[in-house]
């Protein structure tokens, strides 16, 4: 008899005792347990064919992902949609090598006297005066980095390592060349970004127009501001970061060139325009256009 005979046997033989004794719980008790041992198996069976419960349903995507596209029927064909770009791995960003440094001098740039040899390892100077020929020097260096490594150093290039720093600063070289490196080549400056206009402000008193031109990091020691007539400023504003300002400013009114005066900031160039009449400007530049507002005088406009 197997597990399930043996249940359907237990039960109905309680089934029968509970009918005809419905009040006697201890009995039930007591009719279970004989049941139990008086069962044809003799013994209870070691193997458990309790069904395990199913496990929980595990999602089918990652919470943090999207799901991917669903099919859609066009025209009979399965299509796929594209998947979202947030989904989409990110390629790494591409970095461009540094440009290696020349390795040799420019003829054309002259040599400063007392001028150490850039090479690693070669500790050899320019002469006081520059020689007419050098193809006779020698520049012993080494083509390695320099490599510290637990108490030991030396170079990459090289087998040979030591304790001491004097004594690293002393290893020769394992390479040779005919000449020194002291300058090297000219850079190749980069071509100048010309600024096309600037933006202006200005507000007037009777006798003066203080008008200010932001353009950031003039350098001062190349900048012109020159009041050539009594209606135009030339300008000529380079930058720290290559960009250039170059026009000649036509103005509204006519202006004092000798007690004109101008001033560079960091981020403007301010001028005080002193009046050679006593006439409102409603705009700074003649070539603009005029608005039909009244412009009070002592009081900031913006063009």
């Amino acid at each position: 008899m197997d597990r399930a005979e043996r249940t359907a046997w237990i039960e109905d033989g309680f089934l029968r005792d509970l009918m005809e004794n419905p009040c006697n719980s201890a009995r039930h008790v007591e009719f279970v347990l004989d049941r139990l041992k008086r069962s044809p198996s003799g013994k209870h069976s070691t193997v458990d064919d309790t069904p395990s419960p199913n496990p929980p349903p595990q999602p089918e995507f990652p919470a943090d992902l999207p799901p991917p596209p669903r099919p859609i029927a066009t025209n009979g064909n399965i299509l796929n949609l594209p998947v979202s770009r947030a989904a989409q791995p990110v390629p790494p960003a591409a970095t461009s090598p540094a440009p290696p440094e020349s390795d040799s001098d420019d003829p054309s740039i002259p040599v400063p006297p007392n001028t150490t040899c850039r090479r690693r390892g070669c500790h050899a100077t320019s002469p006081t005066e520059t020689p007419l020929y050098r193809g006779d020097e020698d520049c012993v260096y080494h083509p390695g980095q320099a490599l510290f490594h637990e108490g030991s150093k030396g170079w990459t290039c090289c087998k040979r390592r030591v304790l001491e720093f004097d004594e690293f600063m002393k290893i020769e070289g394992c390479k040779r060349k005919s000449n020194h490196l002291f300058v090297g080549s000219k850079k190749q400056s980069a071509q100048e970004e010309a600024v096309s206009d600037v933006r202006h402000d200005f507000y007037q008193t009777p006798t003066s127009v203080i008008a200010s031109l932001f353009l950031k990091k003039i350098d001062k020691g190349r900048a012109k501001v020159e009041f050539t007539s009594q209606t135009a400023v030339l300008l000529d504003l380079p930058t720290a970061d290559n960009k250039r300002y170059k026009t000649e400013l036509p103005l509204f009114g006519h202006i004092d060139t000798a007690r004109s005066t101008y001033k560079i900031m960091g981020t403007k160039l301010e001028m005080a325009l002193v009046k050679a009449d006593a006439l409102s400007w409603p705009t700074l530049r003649s070539d603009e256009q005029g608005t039909s507002e009244i412009i009070q005088v002592g009081r900031a406009g913006r063009a």
